[in-house]
């Protein structure tokens, strides 16, 4: 699950997930193979929120030269206080070439190896370095101009808070059919993020759809049709149930023309659980005027 080209890396890694933490009703009758499907995916979601999402603990972005990091206040990077020494090293930023810089003393690894200085290469390489040190893990990002540190604590506060993810009931009737419309390769729609940027993505195309006895349409903003596309959509429930930024929506490979999508399977960017996060928000093609009360929800009181 997960395959969002133009949002941060999804990494899995074998975490437990609390039978408590979903939260499943029904409308009516639903096939029970059906219902499993729509509970696995929901209980990968909890796995991914775990492993990737929840443990993050600070987003820093970098100013050109040396960007001091440890649990000192005086550090540009400030950790997590019993974490790591006062002064832990350097992040120097050179263009968008990120160097690491460790103190002595200060155990920091890379791959299971130690490291004293080393080249980092960004999570936009496909293979972002990552850097340990005790239970903190960091590692380059860069989105647009801006070129920054992720920083995740095995043991944030968030992760150990966790509690539920909470759903609609599942209903088929959000199980839709929709017809494939290929784009030429040229078109482009201007995605927003949390950031404030604004960046141009190329589509493959897009999906139209009747619900309600409305016709709609969505644009896909990732994805092929060989494997499966990717959505950032909203609609009137994101005003008081569901995410205000949008939900995202992905799908299995078109065939014949058509694809699936489900929108009980539609679930909150992880901007719903962390600041630290730099999700796509629905872009004006993929604000629907109309009420999709299917998937994740999402609590209003909360800040977001």
């Amino acid at each position: 699950m997960h395959r969002t080209p133009i949002t941060v890396l999804f990494l899995l890694t074998a975490l437990s997930v609390a039978p408590a933490a979903l939260s499943q009703e029904t409308v009516g009758h639903v096939d029970a193979a059906y219902q499993r499907q729509v509970e696995k995916f929901r209980a990968e979601e909890i796995k991914d929120l775990k492993s990737n999402w929840l443990v993050l603990a600070g987003l820093f972005w970098l100013k050109p030269g040396a960007n001091a990091f440890g649990t000192a206040s005086s550090n540009a990077i400030v950790l997590p206080a019993g974490t790591a020494p006062a002064k832990a090293g350097i992040f120097e930023l050179s263009g968008e070439e990120v160097t690491l810089k460790m103190e002595p003393g200060a155990a920091a690894t890379i791959d299971n190896q130690p490291v004293l200085t080393a080249k980092l290469q960004p999570d936009t390489s496909g293979k972002a370095t990552v850097v340990a040190l005790g239970r903190l893990r960091m590692h380059v990002i860069k989105r647009g101009e801006r070129v920054g540190i992720r920083l995740k604590d095995l043991q944030n506060p968030a992760l150990r808070n966790f509690t539920s993810l909470h759903f609609y009931p599942i209903d088929p009737a959000y199980r839709l059919t929709a017809t494939w419309v290929p784009s030429d390769g040229k078109r482009s729609v201007e995605v927003p993020n949390v950031l404030g940027d604004i960046s141009p993505e190329t589509v493959p195309g897009e999906v139209h759809f009747t619900l309600n006895g409305q016709k709609l349409t969505l644009t896909a903003l990732g994805g092929d049709a060989a494997k499966g596309l990717f959505f950032v959509f909203s609609d009137t429930t994101s005003k008081t149930e569901t995410y205000p930024a949008g939900r995202f929506l992905e799908t299995d490979a078109v065939k014949e023309g058509t694809v699936v999508l489900d929108f009980n399977l539609a679930y909150n960017p992880p901007c719903a659980v962390t600041p630290f996060a730099t999700c796509p928000l629905a872009p004006k093609e993929n604000r629907l005027a109309v009420a999709i009360p299917a998937g994740e929800k999402f609590d209003h009181s909360k800040p977001h």
